[in-house]
């Protein structure tokens, strides 16, 4: 375990290009001088998901770095959108240049979770120098139907809960076959996460009008794949973090992505799914280490 630092942790708020403010959890210790690191939210999480890492990371006081995670519009403290239509990918990913840009991070790693994962792929298409390595986590070119569609049965369905334990028991109930190991507490953190406080009870932490935008998913009709946009990632170091109980990235697509990309550094995490934690010391010192190999390739010009 790497020695900790102090680290300044800070909400910040910016406005995207439509006006609407952005909101972004920052991590600052002294004297980071390695590459920063920008992390991305799955379709209803928010920044809090990768507070383990972002920790981990910036508090590290041999190789400090600077962490932002973004709550992308709608999700988290970042305003709701009034027009659901616009919770689609090309806006959020000018979203992303936009606080990329006010952040003046210049080359960023970024860590993108499932939907946070396709908006890092789309940069890649549109500016690919901002991108100095990448995780993709749980996510690939090919998305896997079923995982579209458990995604869309609670997606702004789900029942609210009476206090944070019924959260967890209910969240349990529908996630615990893909994350069998993880104990009362952990599922009470993720009720936390999923779930804030109101003077009216509970309610999730995302506009459930993002619902809207998986009424038209059918089984039947897979979403177009993202190989041009996978093979348009520069050639950065680029690692795939994947839940073996997953239902969004197969093995499959996996090896097919190992096979375009032969120097593709994958982690398995056996007893999770969609989509890995990345709280664990073993998987985030595993993270660490790949940062550290971006770092490299970048002094390298």
């Amino acid at each position: 375990m790497p020695g900790r630092g102090s680290v300044d942790v800070q909400s910040r708020f910016f406005a995207a290009p439509d006006g609407l403010s952005l909101h972004v959890r920052c991590y600052e210790p002294e004297g980071a001088l390695r590459l920063p690191v920008l992390c991305l939210p799955g379709l209803t999480r928010n920044e809090a998901d990768f507070e383990p890492l972002a920790r981990y990371l910036s508090a590290d006081s041999d190789r400090p770095r600077r962490v932002y995670a973004l709550d992308s519009r709608g999700r988290g403290r970042s305003a709701y959108d009034p027009d659901w239509r616009n919770y689609n990918p090309a806006i959020e990913l000018a979203d992303v240049v936009a606080v990329a840009a006010a952040l003046d991070l210049g080359r960023a790693i970024f860590v993108g979770t499932s939907r946070g994962g396709i908006l890092t792929m789309l940069m890649a298409a549109v500016k690919p120098s901002m991108i100095a390595g990448a995780v993709l986590n749980d996510i690939g070119p090919v998305i896997e139907p079923a995982g579209l569609m458990r995604i869309k049965g609670y997606a702004g369905r789900m029942q609210r809960p009476n206090d944070l334990q019924h959260g967890a028991a209910m969240l349990r109930d529908l996630f615990g076959t893909q994350f069998p190991n993880l104990t009362e507490s952990d599922w009470l953190a993720w009720a936390t996460r999923n779930w804030r406080e109101d003077r009216d009870g509970l309610l999730p932490r995302y506009d459930q009008a993002l619902a809207e935008t998986l009424k038209d998913l059918r089984p039947d009709q897979p979403m177009p794949d993202l190989w041009p946009q996978f093979e348009a990632l520069p050639q950065v170091p680029l690692m795939v973090v994947r839940g073996m109980l997953s239902d969004i990235l197969s093995a499959d697509t996996l090896r097919a992505m190992q096979g375009r990309r032969a120097d593709l550094q994958v982690v398995e995490v056996s007893d999770q799914g969609h989509a890995p934690l990345l709280a664990e010391p073993v998987i985030m010192e595993q993270i660490a280490e790949f940062m550290q190999r971006c770092d490299d390739r970048a002094s390298q010009g």
